[in-house]
């Protein structure tokens, strides 16, 4: 009996010894390939305090809330499967997927640009468009459903950047390891989110603080004097990470299903414009390659202004009037 309990216990240790290293593995993994996405989930970070903007202060931290809510279904009970089943048994169709998820955000980032330099034909634009929340109650409403939309794109090229990085093996773990990247990178962000949008009332609460020191004072000051400015740089940076994200995806996808030539020019060019400064060169190649996405993801974006007015403007309306007729008919 004694040999035989030891021989169990033996076995035990061994599992745990397995499962332990497992758990290393995923987390590695998850680590890896959450760094590869890094450059999607600052775009994601720059991108969603713009949409808090506006709203009473007590309503910030529950509108963060929201998002990151709304954030975790995308990635979690949409993405994940779909990523799934996907890269197994249609991995073809990844790719056009997240083209047209890049040419998406191209238009969002474009629509705002439009907003800022044309306003008059921003808001005959606008005029066309039907809300994105299928019964908005509120203002509030249509602002969580618009995040959660944009927030949908970012996630999906979050999560095919996470996928692609992944080494063959076991659905289950590259099931977790999605799921892993997908919780802490929203935490990540979210959390994120809440301090910049909730850092205005700490400025306040330290400059009124007669408790703090002079120096406490005078950084609640300096915080409430410099965020109106943060968010102002947040916006145009998250418009600009719209374009050039989009555009990167574009010219990823023409990569593979457009003429080699493409690829090659894009190349060229960085490497010719690295190699003049060697000091700096990889510095200097990711810029100009970020600034050939940024241009493409302009002409895409300006491309998809009168597509979405007229096409998919009027398709939305229809559908929408549709589904709500339906949640609005009696049950028999």
């Amino acid at each position: 009996m004694s040999i035989g309990l030891i021989g169990l216990l033996d076995d035990v240790a061994g599992i745990a010894k397995v499962a332990a290293a497992s758990l290393d593995d995923v987390a590695s993994q998850a680590a890896r390939a959450g760094a590869k996405a890094a450059g999607v989930v600052i775009d994601d970070t720059a991108v969603t305090p713009g949409y808090v903007i506006g709203f009473e202060p007590k309503r910030e931290l529950p509108i963060v809330g929201r998002i990151a809510a709304g954030s975790l279904r995308n990635k979690l009970l949409i993405l994940l499967p779909a990523a799934l089943v996907l890269s197994y048994f249609l991995p073809w169709t990844i790719t056009p997927l997240l083209m047209l998820g890049g040419a998406y955000l191209c238009y969002e980032g474009v629509e705002k640009v439009l907003e800022a330099v044309m306003p008059h034909q921003a808001h005959q634009h606008e005029a066309q468009l039907e809300t994105v929340a299928l019964n908005a109650q509120s203002v509030e409403d249509e602002k969580v459903a618009s995040a959660v939309k944009t927030d949908f794109i970012l996630s999906a090229e979050i999560m095919a950047i996470t996928l692609a990085a992944l080494p063959a093996g076991s659905i289950w773990k590259q099931a977790l390891v999605l799921a892993v990247v997908a919780i802490g990178i929203t935490v990540a962000v979210y959390g994120v989110v809440a301090l910049i949008v909730k850092a205005d009332d700490v400025g306040v609460a330290l400059a009124t603080n007669d408790r703090a020191s002079l120096v406490g004072r005078a950084l609640g000051r300096g915080i409430v004097r410099s965020m109106p400015v943060l968010l102002k740089i947040l916006s145009v940076v998250g418009t600009a990470a719209m374009i050039w994200v989009g555009g990167g995806i574009i010219l990823h996808g023409l990569e593979a299903y457009g003429p080699p030539a493409i690829e090659h020019a894009v190349k060229a060019a960085a490497e010719a414009v690295a190699h003049a400064v060697p000091p700096v060169a990889a510095l200097l190649e990711w810029v100009v390659e970020a600034a050939i996405s940024g241009v493409i993801g302009l002409l895409v974006g300006a491309a998809s202004i009168p597509v979405v007015g007229f096409v998919v403007a009027p398709a939305w309306k229809w559908l929408k009037h549709l589904l709500q007729r339906g949640q609005n008919r009696p049950a028999q």
